[in-house]
């Protein structure tokens, strides 16, 4: 069985507080997107779970999202026999994308197939959420309303069409770093307008959407990495009627309202060498 495993990005990324329990609570609009990692899985006879990718340095036993995720389920329903599965990555890692999540719940949509356990979307979820925030909504995808520490989803309306340019820079930024830069109690953070934004994606108004757009952590993330900065420029420069840091970054995102004024922007991005991966696509 071969399952694509969707990049997400974050239209609008505000957090909005810290629990006891030391997660944040956040509020994002969440939109997949047509760049995807590919997932092959098939049964064996022997029991225990062989894991392969095409990146070297990503782990192939627990430490893996997708071997955790496949695991979990195995266990659940006492499955007897093994699993092979082979992870081909396109989707950058640390990127601000999903990568991970997006694999492991690929992971939980094959195994709940393959062995044939019954479980709706819903009851997958459920599970996915002890194996990351985001992992939910990668199983559920398309555009959603993110709550809480990331899993109480509101499925969306499909935002109004656009285009989107992926370009990420040769840098990775971890989640925690992010969080570490964000200085909630400062004044100057700016918090994007997420019910606006909602608002905007349920009427099918893509300046309403556009012009509500942020990202809370950009700020802080940009002051340590400025080529993201020089790359969301570049893109508006050429056509992005915005571009804006997915996730804790450090990929960028422009949003266009044409497909060739996408593509010569992403000529033009390729020629900079200012982003390490450039991949054009519309959103999921």
């Amino acid at each position: 069985m071969r399952l694509r495993a969707l990049a997400k990005i974050n239209l609008g990324l505000d957090v909005v507080g810290k629990r006891d329990d030391g997660y944040h609570e956040v509020r994002m609009i969440m939109q997949t997107i047509q760049m995807y990692d590919v997932l092959e899985i098939e049964k064996k006879k022997e029991p225990g779970i062989v894991l392969t990718t095409n990146i070297p340095y990503v782990p192939t036993d627990e430490r893996n999202l997708v071997y955790k995720a496949a695991k979990m389920l195995m266990e659940e329903f006492d499955i007897k026999e093994g699993l092979t599965m082979n992870l081909e990555k396109f989707i950058p890692v640390a990127a601000g994308m999903a990568g991970g999540s997006s694999d492991a719940a690929a992971a939980f949509v094959g195994v709940n197939r393959l062995f044939g356990l019954g479980l709706s979307e819903e009851e997958l979820m459920k599970r996915a959420v002890k194996v990351g925030a985001d992992v939910p909504y990668c199983v559920m995808r398309g555009t959603a309303l993110a709550e809480g520490i990331g899993e109480k989803l509101t499925r969306l309306p499909r935002v109004p069409h656009c285009y989107v340019l992926v370009g990420k820079p040769g840098v990775n930024v971890s989640t925690k770093t992010a969080y570490e830069n964000l200085k909630l109690d400062d004044p100057a953070v700016v918090h994007p307008d997420i019910d606006g934004m909602v608002t905007a994606v349920r009427n099918g108004d893509l300046d309403g959407m556009i012009s509500r757009m942020g990202n809370v952590f950009e700020p802080g993330i940009i002051s340590k990495y400025p080529v993201i900065q020089e790359i969301k420029d570049l893109m508006e420069s050429n056509g992005a009627r915005k571009a804006m840091m997915s996730g804790s970054g450090p990929t960028v995102f422009g949003i266009f309202d044409d497909k060739e004024k996408m593509e010569r922007a992403a000529a033009v991005l390729r020629e900079s060498r200012l982003a390490k991966t450039v991949f054009a696509t519309d959103v999921f």
